[in-house]
């Protein structure tokens, strides 16, 4: 693999890992909200990943013979269907007739861990980065 492969893989991850953390953080923020314009309390949201493939028949066996690896994206963003919790508020202006009112089901230490394993991705792609910088920085210094 090359280091220009490399730099397109880790950036390609990068890129995934932002939309990633931007989510969990939406889902942070969101966390106590029990009332959307779609209606009802907000949905926590999820990313679903996906390799970047090249459609060409050339490139697809190009990959399968030198093995080379390849990048990821974001398939889409779901959004879990799991029903609200309920909590017991007669005064909360969201309540229903029976003093119920509907909040997200948004675990905080999952959310967490999920922040911190985004994070650590994103630092070590970063780190694949400047390891290949530093590479052909000192690949360029041989010519010298």
């Amino acid at each position: 693999m090359d280091i220009f492969q490399s730099l397109k893989t880790s950036a390609s991850a990068l890129q995934a890992q932002q939309i990633r953390l931007n989510t969990i953080s939406s889902n942070l923020a969101n966390i106590e909200t029990t009332r959307t314009p779609e209606g009802g309390p907000y949905k926590r949201k999820a990313v679903v990943f996906k390799t970047t493939t090249d459609a060409s028949f050339e490139k697809q066996l190009d990959h399968s013979l030198k093995g080379a690896v390849q990048g990821v994206e974001v398939s889409e963003i779901v959004t879990d269907n799991s029903p609200p919790k309920t909590l017991y508020d007669p005064s909360h202006p969201d309540a229903d007739a029976n003093g119920y009112v509907a909040v997200p089901d948004i675990d905080l230490l999952e959310e967490m861990a999920d922040l911190m394993s985004a994070t650590r991705s994103y630092e070590a792609n970063v780190t694949v980065i400047k390891s290949a910088k530093r590479m052909a920085l000192k690949a360029l210094e041989i010519g010298k």
